[in-house]
């Protein structure tokens, strides 16, 4: 580092502590991945820059390739690589230069799902979606189930003291409800919202998304993603996402980071909105909300409901792991409901595998130099 840097740095520390001492609030930093938006880097910084004016909390640290024009702003500069940006992020949050971090991807570990916000149409009303990234389980039910958990959490770190929760009416809604009822009379504090429609009820139409019939809308993820596009972006052609606080920041069991998706087609409103609700979830420390929300559910019963509700399945059948070694490389397009048959499929071939939850679905995550073997294997069985 060199001097003028090291003296930028220096003044930087200096004028926060003298606007703390003048009474200001303290800023949270977060990282943004500055590389990889549709919309070029420049939306990425205007985002950025707009989050910091409209939220006084938000110190945003762009991580990437430095910008021309911009070094007012906060860099850890990386090279042209979305690579590099996503190690520069991990390595950030792991020391501590920034609290959480909102990206354009990210590769969440199967039991994490991200819980975004959006703005209802029909009443303006702020709600969550349970969840719109990542998987919080391969098995359907038990995914919404743990939604509902997730976005309950969400809601409370970001102010909502008591969120009332809906499940949109979709395959498995109706398992998952009873399951959540069955929380309930076990002693979990779950409020259920009420429809807007004549039958009323805790399950969830298209016209209850619009008006915002509950503050935690539960889905799977696949559906919660297809509906913060829309959302977001349905008074402006799709290519352009307007409206929203974006996909949200992740949740899960034993999960400890703060790390939030963006759209590549997110516009600077959602990118500016979606650095507030990371800092926001970041002070209102959902992994801790979220701990609390797991355990007081297992408490009633949590375990044995989705221990009830699984297939029991022949363990003769089951492989063992292979030794595990470094997993660089992804292969895509498997459904979600087989993504741990598929990884059990290549643990029988003695090539070790992981799976995992990206933005755009489900990947199985192998050595690079098992790749091309095991997407032959996996094509021959029918996974993809």
């Amino acid at each position: 580092m060199n001097s003028s840097e090291t003296k930028r740095l220096i003044g930087e520390v200096l004028s926060e502590i003298v606007e703390e001492a003048r009474g200001g609030a303290k800023k949270t930093a977060i990282g943004l991945m500055a590389l990889g938006s549709e919309l070029g880097g420049e939306e990425l910084v205007l985002g950025a820059r707009l989050a910091m004016e409209n939220d006084p909390m938000v110190k945003v640290v762009l991580i990437g390739p430095k910008l021309a024009g911009n070094d007012d702003l906060a860099w850890i500069e990386t090279p042209d690589c979305e690579a590099d940006v996503a190690q520069a992020m991990e390595r950030a949050l792991g020391c501590g230069t920034i609290a959480g971090a909102v990206a354009l991807h990210y590769p969440f570990p199967l039991g994490v799902a991200t819980v975004g916000k959006i703005v209802t149409p029909a009443r303006g009303r702020a709600c969550f979606i349970a969840s719109s990234t990542g998987s919080a389980s391969a098995e359907r039910v038990e995914s919404m189930i743990r939604n509902a958990i997730y976005g309950i959490a969400a809601a409370r770190a970001n102010g909502v003291k008591a969120p009332t929760v809906g499940l949109l009416n979709l395959d498995g809604a109706q398992s998952a409800l009873r399951s959540l009822r069955k929380l309930q009379e076990n002693g979990y504090g779950i409020l259920f919202g009420e429809s807007t429609r004549r039958d009323g009820g805790p399950l969830l139409r298209g016209n209850d998304l619009l008006a915002g019939a509950a503050d935690v809308l539960v889905m799977d993820t696949l559906t919660g993603n297809v509906m913060m596009k829309l959302f977001s972006s349905w008074n402006s052609g799709g290519d352009y996402e307007t409206l929203g606080w974006g996909y949200g920041p992740s949740v899960g069991e034993g999960w400890g980071k703060v790390v939030s998706i963006i759209s590549r087609a997110s516009g600077s409103p959602v990118i500016a909105n979606a650095l507030s609700y990371t800092a926001r979830s970041v002070l209102g420390r959902l992994p801790e909300l979220a701990a609390e929300e797991i355990a007081k559910a297992k408490t009633a019963g949590l375990d044995a409901i989705i221990a009830s509700l699984r297939e029991k399945q022949d363990m003769s059948e089951k492989a063992a792991a292979p030794p595990a070694e470094p997993t660089d490389e992804e292969i895509h397009g498997i459904d979600v409901l087989v993504i741990e048959d598929a990884v059990n499929t290549l643990w029988k071939e003695k090539i070790y595998a992981e799976s995992s939850m990206g933005c755009t679905g489900p990947v199985i995550k192998v050595a690079g130099k098992n790749r091309e073997k095991s997407a032959a294997v996996l094509k021959q069985k029918g996974y993809i």
